[in-house]
């Protein structure tokens, strides 16, 4: 085979490649020329996704006459001129490849005009043949690219386009992108004519904070810290979010060096070394950070894409942002821990004077319900009346729930598969909480006088008919989902039962049968890189004792002499969880439970799922079917149904009877 030059159309092609990934990156591309050149307002009109139309107009200073079919030539720039130019980079491109591979895959049109010409000019370019026409326009101080049929000219890219609301979902992420690094641009985006985002330009702390608002949500203005640090030509400043408003995803995180965006590894790295202590392995840290620095101190053409950088002094960098975060958010702990005392010992003011209870119990529990314990245990202990629950002492709750965000761990029951069901530990039983129409009723028992007051409960005791008495009976199947209530419990019913299920326990459920199935041992799945830690040798003892135990878990530890310790493999419940806090306490639980164990596989599988079970704060009723759907399937249809903190039957008794009293 002979060398030869690629013809220069092919030569675009390939190149457009590396620029024109979808439609996004063109956006990308010709909205960084607008800021460029000095744009302070940019309209983005898009169709079907990008693949129809571009449109990008600008009010910057434009572009001569002489130079649109110069512009539109590979490797065309006015930004850099000398090797002394690329070492200092503050511009947003540079290459000058952009407009040349967007218009060898499209039909590019550009039209602008200078504030020195009368006249605004058109350059059209199309596909392979690369040909400029040039022709008089109408256009004010600006520049429009208008960029019709992407990848017209080759199929095979365009096949590989997603849907258009996917492009447009990519388009509109990079605009919140740019809309943070330039406060002071006012940004239009529009979808098939409709106006999806309006970014006014912002000049004040306010309009800049209302900006990031539109931008990443209510949210994370609420649980925001503001961020200023100077060191040594390192300036950082923007915003960072506390450990109370972490996300369960990494769809906030915007930083940019010099005002370009970025997402470069050293920098990542650092802010998640500072958020290391703060954060759970399931959580994120969200942020959006500016990086000023000179800029013959970093080299932005190290990336195809401009996403990373190299700094000349790469530790320094690290350390700052480290350091720079990590205080901040010490000192935002700091702050909250003062306010939280200042308001635990806030002394009331004469117009709101302070109400003491005495109610032993509210004071233990400062979230209890108002109604004093006494109200509850006489109404339980008062002949029947007219709406007054006749629930069985026997199947009361042990506790009152006082709200759906208790601590889940104090909540679960051991679980022995000996029986085959779970039991829950005994607690201090008290009634469970009356209704309204129970508290009214027990008021009118109070006012009705001694003499005539049997007669009086008699009468009405003979209103509530026997068949509305509901008696507990052993619950064999769940039935159909009906609808999810506070969105921590299940409606479930069937002919006979209405049942109320606790998401939250189904959620241990199906993690304890995922870490302890019923029929065959779990299958490790081998770490792409080995965890090695160090621990004390009689942890390190221990796994070996119970290497088998561990082995049947998926859980494969290899020690390697002194007090080095590999984690090998874990089963697939455990791979998200953090292994260098789990392995330790998991070996120091073992030392202290297992060995007087009865079932320690048991035990070993309660503990796992109690450290690695994830609940939501909120569940939508499909999200509670395929919970349970999954529950049942890792139980083969066996889940426990006699545990009281799992499902209980709905007694309708107390409504029935207020019915009929009303």
């Amino acid at each position: 085979m002979t060398i030869k030059i690629l013809p220069a159309r092919l030569a675009n092609q390939i190149a457009a490649g590396e620029v024109v990934e979808r439609p996004a990156s063109v956006v990308k591309e010709l909205v960084e020329n607008s800021l460029d050149a000095g744009a302070t307002r940019i309209d983005i009109d898009i169709e079907k996704g990008g693949a129809k139309l571009i449109r990008v107009r600008d009010n910057g200073k434009g572009i001569d006459k002489d130079e649109l079919g110069l512009a539109l030539s590979r490797h065309a720039t006015s930004k850099i001129h000398s090797l002394d130019d690329l070492e200092a980079i503050m511009s947003l491109g540079f290459r000058g490849e952009a407009l040349a591979s967007i218009s060898a895959v499209s039909r590019l049109t550009l039209t602008s005009r200078t504030a020195t010409q009368e006249q605004a000019w058109s350059a059209h370019a199309e596909g392979r043949d690369m040909e400029v026409k040039l022709q008089p326009a109408a256009h004010p101080i600006g520049t429009s690219i208008e960029v019709l049929d992407l990848f017209f000219n080759t199929p095979a890219r365009r096949k590989f386009l997603r849907t258009d609301k996917t492009e447009f979902t990519h388009i509109d992420e990079l605009i919140k992108r740019i809309a943070l690094s330039r406060f002071d641009v006012t940004i239009h985006l529009k979808h098939n004519g409709k106006i999806v985002r309006q970014y006014r330009a912002a000049q004040t702390d306010q309009q800049r904070e209302k900006r990031v608002a539109a931008v990443c949500g209510a949210p994370f203005v609420r649980h925001m810290l503001a961020i200023e640090l100077e060191h040594q030509g390192l300036r950082l400043h923007g915003w960072i979010i506390t450990p109370q408003g972490a996300r369960a995803q990494s769809d906030l995180q915007y930083c940019y060096v010099n005002g370009r965006m970025m997402r470069d590894k050293l920098i990542n790295h650092a802010i998640r070394q500072s958020y290391e202590t703060s954060l759970r392995p399931d959580q994120f840290a969200a942020y959006v950070l500016y990086i000023d620095v000179d800029p013959h101190q970093v080299d932005v053409n190290v990336h195809p894409a401009k996403h990373e950088v190299r700094f000349h002094q790469g530790r320094l960098v690290h350390d700052f942002i480290y350091q720079a975060l990590a205080d901040a958010l010490a000192q935002g702990a700091d702050i909250d821990k003062t306010e939280l005392t200042q308001s635990a010992f806030h002394t009331p003011s004469p117009e709101q004077p302070q109400v003491v209870s005495d109610w032993s119990s509210e004071q233990q529990n400062p979230q209890a319900n108002p109604v004093p314990e006494r109200v509850y245990q006489a109404i339980e202990d008062s002949p029947a009346y007219p709406g007054k629950s006749t629930r069985n002492t026997n199947d009361a709750f042990e506790v009152r729930e006082q709200s759906t965000s208790r601590s889940w761990n104090d909540s679960k029951p051991a679980f022995s598969s000996s029986a085959g069901k779970s039991s829950a530990p005994k607690e201090r039983s008290v009634p469970a909480s009356p209704s309204q129409s129970e508290l009214r009723a027990y008021k009118q028992l109070l006012t009705t006088p001694e003499s005539a007051k049997a007669e009086v409960v008699a009468q009405l005791s003979s209103q509530v008919s026997p068949s509305v008495v509901v008696h507990a009976e052993p619950i064999d199947k769940l039935g159909k989902a009906v609808c999810v209530v506070q969105e921590q419990y299940l409606v479930m019913a069937d002919k006979q039962h209405c049942l109320l299920l606790s998401l939250p326990r189904a959620e241990w459920y199906r993690t304890r049968g995922q870490l302890a199935p019923l029929q065959q041992p779990l299958k490790s799945q081998p770490l792409l890189v080995p965890l090695a830690m160090k621990l004390e040798p009689s942890l390190i003892q221990v796994s070996e004792d119970i290497f088998e135990l561990l082995t049947s878990f998926g859980i494969e530890l290899k020690a390697r002499g002194g007090n080095s310790l590999m984690v090998m493999g874990v089963p697939q419940p455990l791979r998200q969880h953090n292994l260098q806090n789990l392995i330790p306490d998991m070996l120091a639980f073992a030392a202290q439970n297992l060995a007087s164990s009865i079932s320690p596989r048991d035990e070993l599988a309660d503990w796992l799922a109690h450290q690695v079970v994830k609940t939501k704060s909120n569940y939508t009723l499909s999200e509670a079917i395929q919970l349970v759907a999954e529950a049942e399937q890792v139980w083969q249809g066996n889940l426990p149904f006699d545990d009281r903190s799992l499902v209980r039957p709905i007694d309708f008794t107390a409504t029935i009877a207020a019915l009929n009293y009303e």
